[in-house]
């Protein structure tokens, strides 16, 4: 028993193109690519079907954008930014008052007094 292979779209476009084209017989593709005559004809028949939808719909659409959820998105990044960064240096001033200046040293960070070096 065979199993059932599964064609990627490109391969049964392709398939179907040429079937449309006419160049050669559906047994001759049939032959070539491996696949059963009755499926490259409900290829070439979906591809014929489906070709009128691309220029209904206008091709592909581009993504709406909701501008006030653009802007609200905008002022959440800046606000975390700056919260990133306060966190950020209440830790290293916080590790290098206390002598323990492990993370200072490691990324070369500048603390108040002077820059901590390796």
């Amino acid at each position: 028993m065979s199993k059932r292979r599964n064609h990627d779209a490109g391969f049964k476009a392709r398939v179907a193109l040429e079937a449309v084209k006419g160049e050669r017989t559906v047994s001759e593709l049939a032959a070539e690519y491996g696949v059963h005559p009755t499926m490259i004809h409900q290829w070439k028949k979906a591809l014929l079907e489906g070709a009128s939808d691309i220029f209904e719909r206008g091709g592909k659409k581009k993504a709406e954008v909701d501008e006030e959820t653009v802007r609200s998105l905008h002022v959440k990044i800046g606000r975390l930014a700056v919260e990133n960064n306060l966190y950020e240096e209440s830790f290293v001033n916080r590790r290098a008052d206390a002598g323990h200046c492990a993370f200072a040293q490691r990324f070369h960070v500048s603390v108040p007094g002077g820059s901590i070096a390796a």
